[in-house]
């Protein structure tokens, strides 16, 4: 489970951008967190995930204390941003996938990257250059990159927004496809529709 209690976030030089928040998502499900831009829809994902430190309030992943615990949670959430461009770092979709595994020094590579390739159809891309790939042929990499590492929790910051109508459909399905699978999801977007 993740619960955040009295949790408040401000950048340098602003008002507090988070304030007082509190909230659980019990493991299994899929929520939405869905505001306007600049609303700290993206911050809230970004401190669960650990990205950023979080000084005010408590978050807990499986009762772990992010402020004491912060190695041990990033090992249990992934997050996928909305612009996979900005996720990609190789030029090619194995290496992309087995950078995180090698820093995370997580055996069974090959397998980790192919079965998660499988999962999002993407398993014939394996040694494709990422560089020709459509935006949601990334946007599934950068997913499948998440998987490979096998979080329990999975954040996803607004995947849709790069992404045309056909793209937005697969995404879905693969939020839906996740969650069947036991993931716990947070879905974050400023679009009422999603």
């Amino acid at each position: 489970m993740i619960r955040l209690e009295n949790v408040s976030f401000k950048y340098k030089e602003s008002n507090k951008i988070l304030d007082n928040i509190s909230f659980e998502v019990h493991d299994g499900e899929i929520i939405s967190i869905v505001g306007k831009n600049g609303s700290g829809k993206s911050t809230i994902g970004k401190l669960i995930a650990g990205i950023l430190r979080l000084k005010e309030g408590n978050i807990f992943i499986d009762d772990l204390n992010m402020k004491k615990h912060q190695k041990e949670i990033r090992d249990k959430v992934g997050i996928v941003f909305q612009n996979p461009e900005n996720q990609i770092i190789f030029n090619n979709v194995y290496d992309d996938i087995a950078f995180a595994l090698k820093n995370l020094e997580l055996d069974n590579e090959e397998i980790r990257i192919k079965t998660s390739l499988e999962k999002l159809r993407m398993d014939k891309y394996l040694k494709s250059p990422t560089y020709e790939l459509s935006l949601g042929q990334k946007q599934r990499v950068t997913i499948a990159g998440v998987l490979a590492v096998n979080p329990k929790y999975i954040i996803f910051d607004e995947p849709t927004t790069m992404l045309d109508s056909e793209g937005k459909e697969d995404v879905y399905e693969i939020v839906k496809t996740l969650k069947k699978q036991g993931y716990t999801i947070i879905y974050v977007t400023n679009v009422m529709d999603e």
